[in-house]
């Protein structure tokens, strides 16, 4: 699953994940779960905020525009809604041979 592209975070985003851990005590790994980020983006993040060079991180990228963002979004909650389909699809199969054994005693 793909999150927002490549070397495209805000500093507000690498901040608060930051302080989701440090101050917050929360695990890395379910800091970027709820962020949707990779786990050694975040901890990446960490040992830069430790360093003191947070700020240095992403100041040659462009920022994404709002449409870009968007974009991501969508395409996440596009391969979201796809797997929930799948499941649905597979589930619903799985029942209808179920009842079609149960009715032929």
């Amino acid at each position: 699953m793909k999150g927002i592209p490549k070397g495209k975070y805000t500093r507000e985003l690498r901040q608060e994940a930051v302080k989701l851990v440090v101050e917050d005590k929360i695990s890395c790994r379910e800091a970027a779960q709820r962020l949707s980020l990779a786990p050694s983006t975040l901890a990446y993040w960490g040992k830069a905020y430790k360093e003191g060079k947070l700020g240095e991180i992403g100041k040659t990228q462009k920022p994404l525009t709002e449409v870009e963002m968007e974009l991501a979004r969508t395409k996440k909650e596009l391969v979201e809604v796809k797997m929930e389909r799948d499941i649905l699809k597979k589930a619903a199969a799985y029942f209808a041979r179920e009842s079609l054994h149960g009715t032929r005693r």
